[in-house]
Formats: C-alpha cells, sequence, structure tokens
C-alpha cells in the first residue's frame, strides 16, 4: 500500500525540485536555459508559508506526496492544487473552484502508482473544501491518468503570458 501524507514546510525544497523536474519533463527533459528569472527560492518560500501557517484553518494549497523509500529526505511524488473562490453559478453556489497544477513523479519512481495517489488524496481535499469544480492541464503524459479518474475535456483554454 501506497503511503500518501500531507506536505510540511520542510517538504517546500523537495516540492520545488520535482515542480522543476515536471517542467523538465514537459519540455522534453531539458528546462530553458534562457528562460527569465530564478523562480525557486519564491516558490520554496510561498510553499514554506502556505504550510506552516494555513490562513484561517483554510488553506489555499492542498499538498500531498509520498516519500522516497529508497533515499531517505527525498519525495518520490507530488500533487499540488489550489483552492479558490470565484462569484457563484448555476451548479457553483459557493463558487468554490479547484485547480490542479502540479503533478509530478520522479522519472525512475513512475509506474508504481504514486502520482494517482497522491492525486485522490487531493481530489479528497477538495471534496472536503466544497469545490464544485476542478481543472487542470493535462501534459500527454498524464492524460490517462486524469481521465481515468473523472476528467474530461471541457473548453479550449486561452491564455496570455505577460513578462513583468
Amino acid at each position: 500500500m501506497i503511503s500518501v501524507r500531507a506536505a510540511v514546510p520542510d517538504d517546500a525544497p523537495e516540492l520545488v525540485r520535482l515542480r522543476e523536474v515536471m517542467f523538465a519533463s514537459m519540455q522534453g527533459g531539458m528546462l530553458d536555459p534562457d528562460a527569465p528569472g530564478d523562480w525557486k527560492p519564491l516558490a520554496e518560500s510561498i510553499l514554506r508559508k502556505s504550510l506552516a501557517e494555513g490562513g484561517d484553518g483554510s488553506p489555499v494549497f492542498g499538498i500531498f506526496v509520498v516519500d522516497d523509500e529508497e533515499r531517505p529526505g527525498r519525495l518520490a511524488a507530488c500533487a499540488v492544487g489550489t483552492l479558490e473562490l470565484r462569484l457563484p453559478a448555476p451548479g457553483h453556489p459557493d463558487g468554490l473552484f479547484g485547480f490542479i497544477f502540479n503533478i509530478c513523479t520522479d522519472p525512475d519512481r513512475r509506474r508504481r502508482g504514486y502520482a494517482r495517489a497522491c492525486t485522490e488524496a487531493l481530489l479528497a481535499w477538495f471534496d472536503a473544501k466544497g469545490a464544485t469544480r476542478l481543472d487542470l492541464h493535462a501534459s500527454e503524459l498524464g492524460q490517462d491518468l486524469y481521465r481515468s479518474l473523472g476528467f474530461h475535456e471541457h473548453s479550449v483554454a486561452l491564455s496570455r503570458t505577460t513578462m513583468h
């Protein structure tokens, strides 16, 4: 049985490392060396703060991890999502929406069910918080997993990136 747990502040460096693994995997195994800014220190700081405080008792981030039993101090996988309040709408009377944005397993730990276990824990967290809709942008590698968990395509997403 896979042991999934909620992340703690000391997991922040490993969560950032797995986030970098996810981005590299999405870009064919290499990150763009010319990408602007060093995002990792800020990401670690945000994670530490969010995991330590939890604000008013309702954390904005749901983060679930599997420890790497063969490498103490390292995480094998994670699933990260955020809860956000939008205006209520038909079918979403409380306006609570979830967005899943970081599911990653170390490449040499894949195909063991870790991503599924972390994602199922994250989905349960969203259910407990009352989120009525969950969105994610799936990489090709993750599409089968998400479909097996009930996700489906619903619209074309448009995005705009700005550089400050």
